[in-house]
């Protein structure tokens, strides 16, 4: 029986490079060999696509470019081809892919972007599609439709760039709903980056610029004294969630440079909580699920206030896959080992593909 031929593209322009490449070495490792032929293809942090014969060991150490046998390469959007096109001494030639695994994370990775080019190309991928990826990213369009499932979140407004010659009217409209005990993000953000926790008006005006210095719109919440639940959701037709677990930290702020963001580290299976907060936490996260269009799998953060409310922080439609990773470490409550959930991940999207092509 041929080998299923899967592709795994890592890297890209976005902070989280580093965090894409730990999590791509660890999985290229575990994608059952028997079962599938793997080809990597890396993209440089100043957005150049390249085939890459190395071992994992090179992409985890961020060596994999310097590889003399890297090539340019890219994926075709003419589903005539389905594959990669690769270049080499002014020769090009294709290889034929049946599904890739697009592990990136942020900006023109995680939002949308590579989703569409897959779209175009006709060939079956895990994970979310156009639409939902990116209304995942963009924390206002998240809101929104959370707003419209009746599903909690912290209390916000947003701010665009139309109004930044109105930012003192807006940060005073702003203070006067909610106090200055606030959080700023950017709207567009894979990542930790660019968000703070203010407390002043000083500190809330500095935080607005620095929100849109990452993005063209900015999100203001209300600052909720919470813990911070996770949840993992996998599947289709019926998603399915995994038991509740809690993140022990204090308001971490990480650099996103840095590929322990995703660590599982501070996450403890199963959450502390009542059996009766367990069951709404995992009710809510299969609802956003599926009310954003998911599919595949995603990592569901949530927050459960000192009064007993719980609350949707975010959704990633593209989580860390290292074994340590939160979504990971959750998939491990459901009885998947780290080989057993990457190759339930590509099975899945092959069974699926026909839906949309």
């Amino acid at each position: 029986m041929a080998k299923i031929k899967a592709a795994v593209i890592f890297g890209g322009t976005a902070r989280e490079h580093a965090l894409s490449l730990a999590s791509a070495a660890e999985v290229i490792q575990n994608i059952p060999r028997d079962k599938y032929e793997v080809v990597c293809i890396g993209i440089t942090r100043k957005g150049r696509w390249l085939f890459f014969p190395g071992s994992p060991e090179e992409i985890a150490d961020g060596s994999w470019e310097q590889n003399t046998d890297c090539t340019s390469a890219f994926i075709s959007p003419d589903p005539l081809h389905r594959g990669i096109i690769t270049i080499e001494n002014g020769e090009t030639s294709v290889k034929k892919i049946d599904v890739v695994l697009p592990i990136l994370m942020g900006k023109r990775g995680g939002d949308g972007t590579i989703q569409g080019l897959l779209d175009l190309s006709g060939i079956p991928y895990v994970g979310s599609g156009v639409l939902t990826c990116a209304s995942c990213m963009d924390k206002s369009h998240t809101h929104m439709v959370m707003d419209n499932y009746d599903i909690k979140t912290p209390e916000w407004e947003l701010i665009t760039q139309r109004e930044i010659n109105e930012l003192d009217r807006r940060c005073s409209e702003i203070a006067a709903r909610f106090g200055y005990s606030l959080v700023v993000k950017p709207a567009n953000s894979g990542s930790n980056s660019g968000v703070s926790f203010v407390n002043t008006p000083e500190e809330f005006m500095a935080a607005v610029k620095l929100a849109f210095s990452n993005d063209n719109k900015v999100i203001v919440e209300k600052y909720v004294r919470a813990r911070k639940l996770e949840a993992a959701v996998f599947g289709y037709d019926t998603p399915v969630c995994s038991p509740i677990g809690e993140i022990i930290a204090d308001h971490k702020i990480y650099d996103p440079r840095d590929f322990n963001v995703s660590s599982g580290d501070d996450l403890t299976i199963p959450a502390d909580i009542s059996p009766e907060t367990e069951k709404k936490a995992r009710e809510i996260a299969v609802t956003a699920f599926k009310a954003l269009g998911c599919r595949g799998m995603a990592r569901v953060d949530l927050f459960l206030t000192d009064d007993g409310d719980l609350l949707l922080n975010k959704i990633g439609t593209m989580p860390g896959l290292r074994s340590s990773s939160v979504f990971s470490k959750l998939m491990e409550q459901l009885g998947y080992n780290h080989e057993e959930l990457i190759d339930m991940l590509l099975e899945q999207a092959v069974e699926n593909s026909d839906r949309t092509y």
